[in-house]
């Protein structure tokens, strides 16, 4: 049995029906990211990659993924 999660939409979802967005669900140990008109596929990360994506993004050092 899975555990409900509390979803929560992005600020920049807009109004109208807000179909088109992203969500996030968080526990402790993991954050949960789903589409909001696709909430059947779920990706499920742990804060740390999310956090040194974040980081990347903010100094403008992200960089291809290594092949």
């Amino acid at each position: 049995m899975s555990t409900p999660y509390t979803w929560q939409k992005s600020s920049f979802s807009g109004g109208g029906e807000g179909n088109a967005c992203v969500e996030l669900a968080s526990t402790p140990v993991a954050l949960h990211l789903r589409e909001s008109d696709a909430p059947g596929t779920v990706l499920t990360t742990t804060p740390a990659p999310v956090g040194h994506l974040l980081q990347a993004i903010r100094t403008g050092t992200v960089t291809a993924p290594r092949t």
